[in-house]
């Protein structure tokens, strides 16, 4: 079995037995996120599922490195988005338990991607577009990579409002990576994304609707950070056709949906951080969806994003503005449709 194989297989069985355990130690601890005004749900429900994801991933990356074994950028590379991981669900689980200031946990990312980038050598030194060509970024390369970070880490964060919905969402943008990273043959990012993918996946089996188990900033900000991370390692730099596009694309829903949620609270004249129910999900809630077909309508377009981003990566120049086409239409008209840039109620 290829070693991306072995590292989704264990994430994902890691994930399906530790869920449980970790319900049980958000009911001991009070780790319960209560239903309010803006919320769906209507009763408690525990809210550190992000330590099951996180369990999945780490049994994962330990299992293939001692089976098969890093090279030393690998090991360097593997050790940086570990430690800023890890991080980031401290971070994320102080916030589910005492409810940080926005400003706190924008600090603490912060700090997690100037680790990740100066301490590990992860970042950004060039720019693509999706059509193979790309420029320098110099003496920007530092700050344009931890707002690439920070900013992924809330996008995800940002939609994580139904059940099932960040899990799913992060685990196709995971497989889309994987699945362009094995083209390329980047096998690291290919066991990473995989044991991404596999944790979430083994988790959904407890946080789809009716969600046992929220994953809660503990999750959400892990996968958003690790994605952002994954995506911009020396492997996939070396490809300058897939970095940042392919992941861009991988994560267009929440990428769009964090954008017109600025747009809309800036509009309205209301903190950017101000949480409200003009997200997508909550508009697509208020026309008439259940909760499960607003999740799994938000699961095919991501899927077909990612197919998008895939297919960037193959095909020529015409036929990528064919399709960058297609998608500016349908975005512009699915934003006019839902209202989703207008200021919500």
């Amino acid at each position: 079995m290829p070693i991306y194989l072995w590292a989704f297989v264990t994430a994902l069985i890691v994930a399906l037995i530790v869920t449980p355990a970790v319900i049980l130690l958000a009911k001991k601890t009070g780790a319960m996120d209560a239903p309010n005004a803006r919320k769906v749900h209507k009763k408690p429900v525990p809210r550190i599922g992000g330590l099951a994801i996180y369990a999945g991933f780490m049994a994962a990356i330990i299992f293939t490195a001692v089976k098969f074994g890093l090279d030393g950028e690998q090991i360097k590379e593997t050790v940086g988005l570990v430690l800023s991981g890890s991080l980031i669900v401290a971070l994320g689980l102080v916030d589910d338990y005492k409810n940080l200031p926005a400003r706190v946990k924008l600090m603490g990312q912060i700090v997690a991607a100037v680790i990740l980038v100066l301490l590990f050598d992860v970042r950004i030194d060039f720019v693509t577009d999706p059509f193979g060509d790309f420029f320098y970024l110099d003496r920007f390369a530092v700050p344009v990579t931890v707002f690439w970070l920070v900013g992924l880490t809330n996008t995800v964060n940002l939609i994580d409002g139904l059940d099932g919905l960040a899990a799913g969402v992060a685990s196709i943008a995971s497989i889309t990576i994987m699945f362009v990273a094995l083209d390329q043959s980047l096998i690291l990012v290919a066991v990473l994304t995989a044991s991404l993918a596999g944790a979430a996946v083994g988790f959904l089996k407890y946080n789809f609707n009716p969600a046992k188990i929220f994953m809660g900033d503990t999750g959400s900000m892990f996968l958003g950070f690790m994605l952002a991370g994954i995506s911009v390692t020396g492997s996939v730099k070396s490809v300058a056709t897939i970095a940042l596009i392919v992941p861009i694309f991988a994560l267009a829903l929440p990428i769009l949906d964090t954008t017109f949620a600025i747009v809309r609270r800036f509009r309205g004249g209301v903190p950017i951080f101000k949480p409200d129910k003009g997200h997508l999900h909550h508009r697509l809630l208020s026309v008439g969806f259940t909760q499960r077909q607003a999740v799994l309508l938000m699961y095919v377009i991501s899927a077909l994003f990612g197919l998008s981003a895939i297919a960037l990566t193959e095909v020529s120049r015409h036929v990528a503005v064919l399709i960058l086409l297609v998608i500016i239409i349908s975005i512009i008209y699915g934003v006019k449709k839902l209202g989703i840039a207008r200021p919500a109620n």
